[in-house]
């Protein structure tokens, strides 16, 4: 992948609603385990039982299993909303249940698939109120459709084009052909809308319903394990999880050599990059960005590497760019 947060302004295809990484019902694999607990929570209030088989996870007798169950419920009930992610559940249930036994806890979290606790992580950056320095200009996205997270750190990401940083840069020719394909539209000159449109789309562009234009965006100042590498998947995963269906708010620094944006991403108050180093799933790629705003950047990757979490679980994980080196010799 590389070390940037990019914005490549290219084809454009709309956004589908249509996300494969749901299954019935609109649970994901992300939040599986916070459905399952749900529903037993569902199920305790009307029978009173706890699920089977969590007594291989836990040592503490039905009984007491009873007497969490009931208070996760009460909590669960009160929280206004109620948990949606795995972490959201994680932590109302570490809450609720933190003057008991460590191993019981862990042991109902792991029952579910929920993230353990010295998985969790807490955020410290937020967005920026003003711009920083260096900043050139910043716009929000439309919504991330979930199969535009490629990897670890490449989202696509849809813009408006009535947005006005994104429409300066629209070329001048484009803009005079969306204006006359849309003339021959209205004359029912199909052949000549036909024609003008696949000159849009040689130039990179493509007309939509709801005018959109593509930007390939990538994490700036972090490099995330590529698909193929031990973590690729989980990182892609992560960063799935931290942005789908969400809008983006992107800060942008320059261009890169090929003549790209290059930037930081914040969603829902959330520094993209600071959450995949603190997962333990991509590194502060020092060499390429050495800004005083990423300076935490270390003890992020750090923090991530004493909890012994994601990529970190290894002793010696290889570098996406020393990886990405050998394979081009």
């Amino acid at each position: 992948m590389g070390n940037a947060l990019t914005f490549l302004y290219g084809k454009c295809c709309k956004p589908t609603t249509d996300d494969e990484s749901l299954g019935p019902h609109g649970v994901s694999a992300a939040t599986v385990g916070v459905s399952a607990l749900a529903h037993d929570l569902f199920n305790f209030e009307i029978t009173s039982q706890v699920p089977e088989g969590l007594g291989r996870y836990v040592g503490s007798s039905r009984k007491a299993q009873a007497k969490w169950y009931r208070k996760i419920l009460e909590a669960w009930k009160q929280a206004k909303p109620p948990p949606q992610t795995a972490e959201e559940a994680s932590r109302l249930v570490m809450e609720i249940l933190k003057r008991h036994e460590k191993a019981d806890v862990e042991g109902l979290l792991s029952f579910y698939g929920l993230p353990l606790p010295h998985t969790l992580v807490e955020f410290s950056t937020e967005a920026p109120v003003s711009l920083p320095e260096g900043v050139l200009f910043e716009f929000q996205t439309l919504p991330v459709d979930p199969k535009a997270v490629a990897d670890g750190d490449t989202i696509t990401v849809y813009v408006s084009s009535s947005d006005p940083i994104v429409s300066s840069s629209i070329p001048r020719e484009v803009n005079v052909a969306v204006v006359q394909r849309a003339k021959a539209r209205e004359k029912k000159d199909y052949t000549k809308a036909d024609e003008l449109h696949q000159k849009i789309i040689d130039s990179g562009y493509r007309v939509l319903n709801i005018q959109n234009e593509e930007v390939l965006a990538r994490n700036r100042g972090i490099d995330a394990p590529e698909s193929q590498m031990p973590f690729g998947k989980e990182a892609q995963k992560e960063l799935l999880k931290i942005v789908q269906w969400k809008s983006l708010k992107v800060l942008v620094y320059g261009e890169d050599q090929y003549g790209r944006c290059v930037g930081d991403i914040y969603c829902n108050g959330i520094f993209v990059q600071e959450a995949m180093l603190k997962k333990g799933l991509a590194w502060h790629y020092v060499a390429y960005d050495k800004r005083m705003v990423l300076a935490k950047a270390r003890s992020w990757e750090k923090e991530a590497r004493q909890k012994r979490i994601g990529l970190w679980a290894s002793s010696n994980p290889e570098k996406p760019w020393d990886w990405r080196k050998n394979r081009r010799v």
